[in-house]
């Protein structure tokens, strides 16, 4: 009885030890990887053996979502626990970082605060400005492996050869390539034409996955020689979809959906609802990675997060499992504008296209260093793709409703179908009440946000809430028959805010057949508004329409603009009515029609005076 005695009284003693001990926490991460190149996730994908090994151990999320698809809004988002729209951090890349909101600190502040030693090798990308020192250390040399003795650490390691860059060959290299593969076994996307070029570049990539698992072996070969692997909770993820055209950079799932696997030691088990080699269906995104680690570290979540922990203590599994919700948004990456809203709640994905006419396959000049876009493009304009092939270079239509688990690659809009009328009401009303909550900044242009919001993103964003919402209404007649929105678009014509007029043009540009009365007021907008940004507008809609020449309008407007940001968003309308299908040339554009440069600005117009050559 003595000898049971001093067991229970041992086994309490360790239980309490490691209910105070601080897990070491490491964040393993490669870049632009969804969960459809892995075969982890999908037969045909590639074999990567050390994550299967950590998900053998650990739980594998099927739905893991970005909340944004590109790297810099992505790790904005990771880093502080908050939704990029709300604070400014929306743009890739920014052209303006922003201050953060005194409430929100980025996570390795947190946890440096309660003796954790942080360390980040070696990419960052925040689109906010960095006040005092974020991490320990954070470079290409930095590691955990420098704390003190017994000190809990919180390292990320990032790995690169996944990302975008690893595909920008050329047609020397492709030639050379196709010579030596045999790729029978690679099966295109069905968006994607079936090519030599698609198929070795889905290939090239597959082995570059292979390449990564052997450095994520490595880092976990390293911590089990240094005794360190029962005592370090292992999270994998990437940071964003992959990079084969229309994930990287779009809002769907191939942009969103990312693979994650955590692997929590037996020492912390309390810490985790999942069973050890489990898969669970729960929703988490990346605003859950900040008060998941703060949970894990034993510190409270402050208000100011908007996500919710999925390990830590005393979180109930049938809780977690019943989270089947995420946001997603895409705003500018680089020169290329657009502004979409997404919601994905169970089987259902919508997305909220605000510019319906910014076809998806516009000129984007990083990404169309990958020949497959080029090639995709040249395919489409030479009339050679199927009517899902080509959706990537038509407009597309103000709002989508996908079934994923019928249609997991997102091809068959159910916007229209009769059937799925109540579950188009229903997500659409969900992602316009968050949008509202988080007051969305992207209904003001981004030369406003940077000119008038920047110093303090949040408080700007209360205090225009009721304008935003009145925007958010505006842009919502989009939704409408022509014949249920004359009223409202003529009085929003006729506004006397900026804005509101902007929004009116660009409803009247997703309409296209209102009413000459309204034509008229658009071309007064285009002749004399005191904003370049409207006239901008203006000019999109004559040019959509045909009902007047934009490029005079879009001179003028380029001279009237007052920065690189805003020349460079005159100039995507440029682009947009010159690759669209509407038969406009501006290649005659130069430097001389601008005032100011910058490295967005000069690739639009090197890009739209290539017709000269």
């Amino acid at each position: 009885m003595r000898a049971l005695s001093l067991i229970l009284l041992l086994t309490f003693t360790i239980s309490c030890k490691n209910d105070n001990l601080k897990p070491n926490i490491l964040w393993i991460v490669t870049e632009d990887n969804s969960i459809h190149y892995m075969n982890l996730y999908k037969e045909g994908g590639a074999e990567m053996p050390a994550v299967a090994s950590l998900a053998s151990e650990g739980v594998v999320f099927d739905n893991a979502f970005s909340n944004a698809p590109v790297c810099s809004v992505a790790r904005s988002t990771i880093i502080t626990g908050v939704y990029a729209p709300r604070i400014g951090t929306q743009y890739h890349r920014r052209m303006s970082k922003v201050k953060l909101p005194n409430d929100v600190k980025p996570l390795p502040v947190y946890l440096k605060e309660v003796g954790y030693y942080t360390t980040n090798n070696a990419k960052e990308d925040y689109n906010f400005i960095k006040e005092g020192e974020i991490w320990n250390e954070s470079s290409g040399k930095a590691t955990y492996k420098n704390r003190n003795e017994g000190q809990p650490f919180f390292h990320v390691q990032n790995l690169h050869n996944t990302h975008e860059g690893q595909l920008h060959f050329d047609q020397k290299h492709l030639d050379n390539a196709l010579k030596n593969n045999n790729l029978d076994s690679i099966k295109p996307f069905p968006y994607h034409p079936d090519t030599p070029t698609f198929r070795y570049t889905q290939s090239l990539y597959h082995s570059h996955h292979k390449d990564v698992d052997k450095e994520i072996a490595k880092i976990i070969s390293d911590l089990e020689n240094e005794g360190l692997l029962d005592d370090t909770i292992i999270f994998y993820y990437g940071d964003h979809g992959g990079v084969l055209p229309r994930s990287k950079g779009y809002i769907y799932e191939s942009g969103l959906n990312v693979p994650m696997v955590v692997r929590v030691p037996e020492k912390f088990k309390k810490l985790s609802p999942f069973k050890s080699g489990s898969r669970t269906s729960s929703f988490v995104e990346f605003v859950d990675l900040v008060p998941t680690v703060l949970s894990l570290a034993g510190i409270k979540v402050p208000k100011s997060v908007d996500g919710k922990p999925f390990l830590g203590k005393k979180l109930k599994k049938s809780k977690i499992e019943r989270q089947n919700v995420t946001f997603g948004y895409a705003d500018r990456f680089d020169e290329k504008y657009d502004f979409v809203r997404w919601v994905r709640k169970g089987k259902f994905s919508y997305q909220r296209n605000y510019q319906p006419f910014n076809f998806d396959g516009i000129q984007n000049d990083y990404r169309y260093k990958q020949l497959a876009f080029t090639e995709w493009r040249n395919l489409y304009n030479a009339g050679k793709l199927d009517s899902i092939q080509s959706q990537f270079f038509r407009p597309r239509s103000p709002e989508a409703l996908y079934d994923v688990s019928n249609d997991p690659y997102e091809t068959n809009n159910l916007a229209t179908d009769p059937d799925y009328q109540k579950t188009l009401s229903q997500m659409r009303d969900l992602l316009r009440s968050e949008m509202l909550r988080t007051n969305d900044l992207s209904f003001y242009p981004e030369p406003v946000m940077v000119e008038k919001a920047m110093s303090n993103p949040v408080d700007f964003g209360r205090e225009k809430s009721e304008k935003i919402k009145r925007m958010s209404e505006i842009a919502d007649l989009q939704l409408l028959p022509t014949s249920k929105i004359k009223e409202a678009l003529e009085v929003a014509l006729n506004s006397s805010d900026p804005w509101i007029r902007y929004w009116a043009c660009i409803v009247a540009s997703s309409h296209i057949q209102i009413p000459e009365k309204m034509i008229d007021r658009i071309k007064v907008i285009a002749r004399s508004d005191s904003e370049s940004l409207v006239r901008t507008r203006a000019a999109e809609f004559l040019g959509i329409s045909r009902k007047g020449d934009p490029l005079p309008i879009i001179k003028t407007a380029l001279k009237m603009a007052s920065s690189d940001i805003e020349t460079n968003l005159i100039l995507n309308t440029a682009v947009l009515l010159q690759d669209g299908g509407y038969g406009y040339s501006f290649e005659s554009l130069s430097m001389s029609d601008v005032n100011h440069k910058g490295r967005y600005v000069e690739a639009r117009i090197a890009y739209l005076s290539e017709r000269k050559k």
